[in-house]
C-alpha cells in the first residue's frame, strides 16, 4: 500500500504543475494577443525594410579616398574616376565626369597618349586606333563640365581582370590604384 500512496503522490503534484502551466500559458497567449493589437502600425514597416538594409556591401563599386578625389577635382577638374573591363574583359574603359572643363583638357589632348598601367603585372595597355573610326576615346574639341568621357584601353589576352590595380597615365595626369570593376 506504501507504492500506492507514493504514486497518488507523484500525480497529484504532476497533474497540478499541468493545470498551471496551462493556465498560464493562456493568459500569456491573451495579453499578447491584446498587445499585437494595440501596437502601432509603424513596427511592420521595421520588419519590411529589414532586406533593403541588408544588401551585400561586396557589389558596391569601389571608390578612390576623398583626398584623392579632392586632388583630381582641385588640379584636373574631374571627378569620379572608373576603370571598368567591358566586352568581356577584351576592353578595359576609363570614364570620368568634368567638373571643369578648363582644368580637364589635357585630359582630352589628341597628341597625348594614354597608357593604362598595371604595376602588379608590370603591363601597359595603349587605346587602339581603328581604321576607319581612330582612336577608342571621346576627344571632343569643346568639353562641357557635367558631362562624362571615356576612352577605351585595348586587353588582348585578358590579362587585366576585374579586381586588378591600375594606373591611368595621359601627360602629366596620373590617377593611381584604380580598382577595376
Amino acid at each position: 500500500m506504501s507504492n500506492k500512496s507514493v504514486k497518488s503522490v507523484q500525480l497529484v503534484p504532476l497533474e497540478a504543475i499541468f493545470a498551471v502551466t496551462i493556465t498560464v500559458l493562456a493568459a500569456l497567449a491573451q495579453s499578447s494577443q491584446g498587445q499585437e493589437q494595440a501596437a502601432p502600425p509603424a513596427a511592420k514597416p521595421a520588419v519590411v525594410s529589414a532586406p533593403v538594409a541588408s544588401t551585400p556591401y561586396r557589389n558596391q563599386p569601389p571608390r578612390i579616398s576623398n583626398r584623392e578625389a579632392a586632388i583630381l577635382e582641385a588640379v584636373w577638374g574631374i571627378e569620379d574616376p572608373s576603370v571598368k573591363a567591358v566586352e568581356s574583359g577584351l576592353i578595359i574603359r576609363f570614364s570620368y565626369r568634368v567638373v571643369d572643363p578648363e582644368k580637364a583638357k589635357p585630359l582630352n589632348d589628341k597628341k597625348l597618349a594614354p597608357v593604362l598601367e598595371s604595376p602588379e603585372k608590370r603591363l601597359q595597355l595603349v587605346v587602339p586606333t581603328m581604321e576607319k573610326v581612330g582612336q577608342l576615346r571621346q576627344a571632343p574639341e569643346k568639353i562641357e563640365a557635367g558631362k562624362s568621357y571615356w576612352m577605351a584601353f585595348s586587353n588582348p589576352g585578358r590579362p587585366i581582370k576585374p579586381g586588378d590595380h591600375v594606373d591611368v597615365v595621359i601627360g602629366n595626369f596620373h590617377v593611381r590604384g584604380l580598382v577595376v570593376e
